[in-house]
């Protein structure tokens, strides 16, 4: 973000042309990403895409791999509203799983999430990275419903908050990303009644 944006100003100049760079640059990564994989693509591809040169990457950022996962970081933090509230287990559930559920189904998501986690498998700092700016945040919104309710006497102090997060994020992202199976709103609405259960048996 720019200084004139922080401040709340429109951006004029060179403020504009370099934003306008920085889109351009985005854009082509996401490209790159969806069509080549992060193993093949590099940051001479990106800058041949954006048409722009590859200085211009490096100004941003001083490799791929920080390119990558600031990228996507920025989009998950844009995409992820606040977290559900709705003073009950089941209701902030069913917002928290429909709200995962769009994002994870979204056509460029979709096409680069299994191979860019599997890339991280071997790349200490990808999945460094990618637990930064995509992983942690989901976990937090999960640990915030799950602590709320909690405080509300729904679930058991001796709730193991680990593994309940694991409930909460795991079983949807295998159904979209890996077997790419159905997740309509009746999906969801059994996914949450599962989950509600499992949730009370989910204690250290």
């Amino acid at each position: 973000m720019t200084v004139e944006q922080k401040k709340g100003r429109a951006a004029t100049g060179g403020a504009v042309l370099r934003q306008r760079v920085t889109e351009a640059i985005t854009e082509a990564a996401f490209a790159e990403l969806a069509e080549a994989g992060y193993a093949r693509m590099s940051m001479e591809s990106v800058a041949r895409r954006a048409g722009v040169g590859k200085a211009a990457l490096y100004r941003r950022w001083p490799s791929k791999q920080a390119m990558v996962t600031e990228l996507i970081g920025s989009r998950v933090s844009e995409a992820l509203p606040p977290t559900p509230a709705t003073g009950a287990l089941h209701t902030d559930l069913r917002e928290l799983l429909a709200t995962f559920r769009d994002q994870l189904a979204h056509p460029l998501l979709a096409r680069i999430a299994a191979a860019l986690f599997a890339e991280a498998s071997h790349d200490g700092a990808l999945a460094e990275g990618l637990h930064t700016g995509v992983t942690a945040p989901r976990r937090e919104a999960a640990r915030t419903i799950l602590q709320d309710a909690i405080d509300r006497g729904e679930l058991p102090p001796e709730l193991d908050l680990d593994l309940g997060i694991d409930l909460l994020i795991a079983p949807l992202a295998f159904r979209v990303l890996v077997i790419q199976g159905r997740s309509d709103d009746e999906y969801l609405e059994t996914l949450t009644n599962a989950i509600e259960a499992a949730l009370k048996a989910a204690v250290r």
